[in-house]
């Protein structure tokens, strides 16, 4: 049974399947079949790419929120999976602890993808990659500089680049970067030369917006001038962006944005990785 939680549960050849299915004609895998969709965190993207995904392979998606399965106060996490599993050939969920995302994968009652948790963004590093494939027509030796907070999207894509060969390098502030990363303490010496400039909000959900961090993270900003470091680079956000934040509206609403495609791309990512987990081959 194979399960998605994080990168890390892929090979190399496994990350390349699941990006070759994404762009292939999809079959209909999931007829009749239910695909149970748990969100803790609410997201625009995760839900209608992952309700349409499930759609175009034929099965019917359910949205379930905390109050409907009270896990860990009504019932056990290990109850909820199996009941789900008694209706649902996956089961995705959108948590806080990754923990939780653990505990529902070691029953193996049904296949579990992680839609994202607290330290790992699996389908959006999917998104990305196929955004940077189609962009520049390869993934390998592709440059990709990472502008702020060391969190989930970053660690994510961080690793799906070292499955294929890119280039990752974070430019946050001191404290703040990725373990295990190339790390650079300015943002213009990420983005020199870049094919790929990615940032994303300075504060994640539930966390805590101040004017100290705001402070902290201005000099990351990404605006035309870092774009100029990189005048052939695109521009990539996992959304949603603060216009005036952590971008400069010129760049995310300008030539050099791919964010759309970026978007559109959750849902073929997502539809390439439950044929993947249900054993089509490309």
């Amino acid at each position: 049974m194979k399960h998605l939680l994080s990168i890390r549960d892929l090979s190399a050849a496994d990350l390349q399947a699941i990006l070759a299915l994404s762009e292939l004609a999809y079959p209909r895998v999931l007829e009749d079949k239910g695909i149970a969709l748990y969100f803790e965190k609410p997201s625009a993207r995760t839900r209608n790419s992952m309700e349409m995904a499930t759609a175009q392979l034929g099965g019917h998606p359910v949205y379930l929120q905390p109050a409907e399965l009270g896990i860990g106060s009504r019932e056990s996490v290990e109850d909820v999976t199996r009941t789900l599993a008694c209706y649902h050939s996956i089961i995705a969920a959108r948590v806080f602890d990754h923990q939780l995302l653990e505990q529902m994968a070691a029953l193996n009652a049904a296949p579990v993808i992680n839609m994202l948790s607290g330290t790992d963004h699996p389908l959006q590093a999917l998104a990305d990659l196929l955004t940077i494939k189609q962009l520049l027509g390869r993934v390998e030796g592709a440059k990709v500089a990472f502008i702020g907070e060391g969190n989930n999207v970053a660690r994510s894509l961080a690793e799906a680049c070292a499955l294929v060969g890119a280039q990752f390098t974070i430019a946050s502030p001191e404290g703040h970067g990725l373990q295990g990363a190339r790390h650079v303490p300015t943002a213009a010496e990420a983005a020199e030369g870049a094919d790929v400039v990615y940032t994303d909000v300075w504060v994640s959900m539930g966390g805590e917006d101040s004017a100290e961090r705001s402070a902290l993270f201005e000099p990351y900003r990404v605006d035309e001038n870092l774009m100029a470091l990189a005048p052939a680079a695109w521009f990539m956000h996992c959304l949603p962006a603060r216009r005036g934040e952590e971008v400069a509206a010129p760049v995310i609403d300008g030539p050099c944005s791919a964010v759309w495609r970026q978007a559109e791309n959750r849902m073929h990512s997502a539809r390439g990785a439950m044929l993947w987990m249900m054993g089509v081959e490309p």
